[in-house]
């Protein structure tokens, strides 16, 4: 079964699907050993990790696909993967979205943001006209053929034009014919409820730490109708302040043994970047 058969599979129980952000593979690895169904490639994490930069649009279509096709090689999961704005005009889009299919991924989300995007939590987001982004979203569905990869559309008019045209969006996406529809750029709790009332059918939601929103469980945003849910951060800002946290020991002590208790051991990391595997594979065919 192909992880876009996977994931619409899961789609059909009466369970929300937590997909938590990985920047890379490493941590999606860690996403699937959790038990999560599905991880989602997030485009922050991904400028963050290969560039050490913000999330402003600087990646490229093919630093994002090979950073996709890298993930799902690295996991048996469903990787939901971030592709902005679809990288230009239709035939762009059109090369985007087989080049993503190619690359293994369940689904892909495509946003409404004029070029360079940025970070749908960040002020300044300007918008294509609505139709304009109904005629990008018809020619991703077009681009995927016979293939089962799921088209999400995403709009985050929320931010830049308030709940009333997001909801618009979210509706006329929809109407084009996309799988699921994502309202990003939610900050409170009470935005949350407002898409859940406005918008029915398959949609999803982005939970962001440091926002009000972590209150809600995934049992929560269950029962409001959602059936996925990101946590497109929480992995990669966990990360971070302890790398953190070690090279301060680390540069004040002249040692890191003030956060052993932080680390795991060699013999853990191994297991989970699949050491022994590779190891056997090498023994038995003599190498």
């Amino acid at each position: 079964m192909s992880a876009a058969a996977t994931l619409k599979a899961l789609l059909t129980r009466d369970e929300i699907i937590m997909a938590p952000g990985a920047a890379d593979p490493l941590t999606a690895r860690l996403v699937e050993q959790a038990g999560f169904p599905s991880v989602y490639m997030t485009g922050f994490g991904a400028t963050a990790s290969r560039l050490g930069l913000p999330d402003l649009g600087l990646l490229t279509q093919t630093e994002m696909t090979e950073h996709a096709r890298n993930m799902t090689n690295a996991v048996g999961i469903p990787v939901i993967a971030d592709a902005d704005t679809g990288y230009g005009g239709p035939n762009n889009i059109h090369r985007t979205v087989r080049e993503y299919v190619q690359a293994g991924v369940a689904a892909i989300h495509l946003e409404d943001q004029v070029s360079p995007k940025r970070c749908g939590q960040l002020a300044g987001v300007r918008l294509v006209d609505a139709a304009e982004s109904v005629l990008r979203l018809r020619c991703a569905i077009e681009a995927r053929g016979n293939d089962e990869l799921l088209i999400i559309g995403r709009t985050d008019a929320l931010p830049a034009q308030g709940i009333d045209e997001a909801v618009r969006r979210a509706k006329m996406y929809q109407d084009a014919g996309v799988d699921l529809v994502f309202v990003d750029g939610i900050k409170r709790i009470a935005e949350v409820e407002a898409v859940a009332h406005a918008v029915s059918g398959p949609k999803v939601v982005s939970i962001v730490d440091g926002n009000e929103t972590t209150a809600l469980t995934a049992s929560d945003l269950q029962s409001m109708g959602f059936d996925v849910v990101f946590y497109a951060v929480s992995a990669l800002f966990s990360a971070v302040k302890s790398i953190a946290d070690t090279l301060a020991v680390l540069r004040e002590t002249g040692t890191p043994a003030g956060r052993a208790d932080a680390m795991m051991s060699y013999a853990d990391f191994a297991k989970i970047v699949g050491l022994l595997d590779l190891q056997q594979r090498a023994d038995k065919f003599g190498g």
